[in-house]
């Protein structure tokens, strides 16, 4: 069955205190045989949690590095810059932002019980906006409505992409549903949804704006803007260009390659895996294929529009590794 086609009209930017010691877990730490949040060999990540000490965080660590990653404050609004593998909800006893809330309100000495008005995916790094007020919350809701409406996208995101996409900017439009596979749900692109599909909401008509910042052999740096809200949209929307988000490894493995060249699988036969990079890229990320299941997930929510401010949370050090190690720009080494 062929692959589907899908619309890419061509053409058409605080501080973290996150340890440094989170990059090293990442490239450095060797393998804890039985050590929880290992993957087994070809199994998808689930983007564990790491501590400084190797394993996952305590419920103090996490409010500890929350509490010192607040990146704005104002009234009833906070900001914070979120690691990846942090889950936003959880289950019962499972450690996630909303768990932690409560506890993080406290230490922060505010008044009300904080609440998510806008966040960071569960694998996604990036900025995390709190609000200890439902009326400011509805407000911000209806201003970032506004914002899109207006053609304005109040998010801004950057990812670390193995490939690089064909034109230089440009949008990406397509449809999405969530389908269940076996015992997963996965969100599937719908290149033609039908008018009644979309109208009984089945299916959801997507937008991405999308800028590369700079580029070196095999990788790129991608700003993308989100002009609508979809579960995984950013991730499916990359593997559309051909280039998946480094980490990703439930939807890279959409997209094979011959003889070097990508090209787009049917979304039913690509079930999610450990992502596979080639030989150049692992040799530069110091990795094997071997260890790549512990790769994050290099998607970071970078900024958010506010009616008075623009907040901006710079990448974590991981994120900052793997910019200096492929060589493109902004990247820092971590010692």
């Amino acid at each position: 069955m062929a692959a589907p086609r899908f619309l890419l009209c061509a053409g058409g930017r605080a501080r973290v205190l996150l340890a440094a010691s989170i990059a090293r877990a990442w490239y450095q730490q060797p393998l804890r045989p039985g050590g929880r949040g290992r993957q087994a060999a070809g199994g998808p990540g689930r983007g564990s949690i790491v501590g400084q000490a190797g394993g996952p965080w305590s419920r103090q660590e996490a409010l500890g590095l929350l509490q010192a990653a607040v990146v704005y404050r104002e009234g009833p609004l906070v900001a914070i810059s979120k690691p990846p593998g942090l889950a936003v909800t959880g289950s019962p006893g499972q450690l996630s932002l909303i768990s932690l809330l409560p506890d993080l309100s406290q230490r922060l000495s505010l008044p009300h019980e904080l609440h998510v008005v806008k966040a960071a995916g569960k694998n996604s790094s990036g900025l995390v906006l709190l609000s200890g007020c439902p009326c400011t919350t509805r407000q911000l809701h209806a201003f970032f409505t506004q914002l899109r409406r207006a053609g304005r996208p109040p998010a801004t995101y950057r990812a670390v992409t193995a490939g690089v996409p064909a034109a230089v900017e440009g949008e990406i439009h397509t449809g999405l549903k969530l389908e269940q596979v076996g015992d997963l749900q996965l969100v599937v692109p719908v290149a033609a949804p039908s008018r009644r599909s979309v109208e009984t909401k089945e299916v959801k008509q997507t937008r991405t704006r999308y800028k590369v910042l700079g580029a070196a052999p095999g990788c790129s740096l991608v700003q993308l803007q989100p002009m609508t809200a979809f579960p995984s949209q950013l991730l499916v929307h990359l593997t559309l260009l051909l280039c998946p988000a480094l980490g990703d490894h439930v939807y890279s493995a959409r997209v094979g390659t011959v003889l070097g060249e990508p090209f787009l699988l049917p979304a039913g036969s690509a079930l999610p895996r450990t992502q596979i990079l080639g030989e150049q890229l692992l040799r530069r990320l110091h990795l094997t294929q071997e260890l790549l299941h512990r790769l994050p997930l290099h998607l970071h929510l970078h900024q958010l529009l506010l009616p008075t401010a623009s907040l901006i949370a710079p990448p974590p050090p991981f994120f900052l590794q793997t910019l200096c190690l492929l060589g493109l720009p902004g990247g820092q080494s971590v010692p």
